[in-house]
């Protein structure tokens, strides 16, 4: 949220001065005796800043205050003309907004404002006729709007809606709109499972692409990219970048694939399930109770906080039916941890096979596996976990511990890790 807006400007006698600013006050003192909110910031120490040398002119800045609290975002402009002071006219528009926002929205709107009052000012020497003539009626003749009242619709406009289009003369208009900023979304891998955030039969449309309406159809939360990619009749490159798009626009999350036979480990978002903030415990009930009987918050807390790196999660059922409570008669395995991984209570402990024989002919510079050797070889650096083989591969963990077992390498050679 936009906390304050002005307009500065450079004058050769004054220095940098504070024009305009809405709310009053937010930037400096008024004077107005109705006006008893102190700034935000101390202008008197960020002036240098807000209008700098002409080197950092003409080109988007930020600025944070001493305390850390907020940040000025601003384009300080300089236009050089004999008929100005100086042979210059310098001014800056700026926002201020809470250091701890996303400031990526707001570049392109002190961007627009720094080049339509930059061409407005050029065309019609907006800025510096307005200036110190507030009751001449200059405003009233030329139908043009005062700068203050302009900052304040901006404000509230890009605050309330997010857009704003407004008159400013006969001529000009001021037309706004703030885009979220998605980042870069993360590379989608063949064993990544999407699981769905919102109902797309709700969303998509007919014009959407192809491809991508193919592959949403087969979003369920359990199938992994590749056997999407199968099931949607679409190559693997473009399922992946389709749930790519998805991504972007955080529709969907990606998960690892669940086995029974692998491994989960708590993270410290688990303390939070174990309070039971905002009802999560509750809400894992409602979200893995499969046969209406409801398992108690003290036993989904018991099977949340007992998974562990070394148990699989077929040790981990086993375990607890051995000590009376029937996992399965309760609750749906894969949804549990999938509740486990989607709230950061839980995390995937991946599986990895290391060769020190190859780790040693990589480093003398042999970077392929050794001739005649098994296409697992490759795998066996450390850096590619079980998923990736069982996707490239199509190979299931026990087949891969089988070939594994006949490589060419000596006894003891390989070692599994967890991590």
């Amino acid at each position: 949220m936009i906390q304050g807006i002005f307009y500065a400007r450079f004058f050769p006698q004054e220095g940098p001065k504070i024009v305009a600013q809405s709310p009053p006050g937010c930037i400096t003192a008024t004077g107005d005796t109705t006006t008893t909110r102190a700034p935000l910031i101390d202008f008197d120490v960020l002036h240098e800043y807000i209008i700098p040398r002409q080197a950092f002119c003409n080109r988007y800045v930020t600025i944070n205050s001493p305390d850390g609290k907020y940040s000025i975002l601003g384009y300080p402009i300089v236009i050089p003309h004999a008929k100005y002071m100086r042979n210059e006219f310098i001014f800056n528009f700026g926002l201020l907004v809470e250091a701890d926002i996303d400031q990526v929205p707001y570049e392109r709107v002190v961007r627009r404002l720094a080049t339509t009052f930059s061409e407005m000012e050029k065309q019609t020497e907006y800025l510096s006729q307005s200036e110190g003539r507030p009751d001449d009626g200059v405003e009233r003749l030329t139908g043009r709007r005062p700068i203050e009242s302009l900052l304040e619709i901006v404000k509230e406009d890009l605050n309330n809606y997010g857009e704003c289009m407004i008159p400013v003369d006969e001529a000009n208009t001021i037309n706004m709109k703030l885009f979220p900023h998605h980042p870069s979304p993360p590379v989608v891998k063949g064993w990544h499972v999407p699981v769905s955030k919102t109902k797309f039969a709700d969303i998509v449309d007919p014009t959407w692409d192809l491809t991508l309406q193919k592959v949403i159809n087969h979003i369920d939360g359990v199938s992994d990219v590749r056997r999407i990619a199968h099931a949607a009749s679409v190559s693997l490159d473009l399922a992946k970048t389709a749930l790519r798009h998805l991504l972007y626009y955080d529709t969907i999350l990606l998960l690892d694939m669940f086995f029974f036979g692998a491994c989960y480990a708590p993270r410290p978002g688990i303390h939070d399930f174990v309070r039971n903030v905002d009802g999560m415990v509750d809400e894992c009930a409602g979200y893995v109770s499969h046969t209406g009987l409801r398992p108690s918050n003290y036993h989904l807390i018991r099977l949340m906080t007992s998974m562990v790196p070394g148990r699989t999660v077929l040790e981990w059922m086993w375990a607890h039916r051995e000590a009376g409570f029937d996992v399965l008669r309760y609750i749906d395995v894969r949804r549990f941890i999938q509740f486990g991984l989607i709230k950061g209570c839980l995390y995937r402990v991946h599986k990895y096979v290391v060769s020190k024989q190859y780790l040693a002919a990589l480093a003398s510079g042999q970077s392929r596996p050794m001739p005649g050797g098994d296409p697992l070889q490759r795998y066996t650096d450390g850096c590619h976990h079980f998923d990736q083989i069982i996707t490239e591969q199509n190979l299931t963990d026990g087949e891969i511990m089988k070939r594994l077992k006949t490589l060419p390498v000596p006894k003891g050679d390989l070692a599994l890790i967890y991590r």
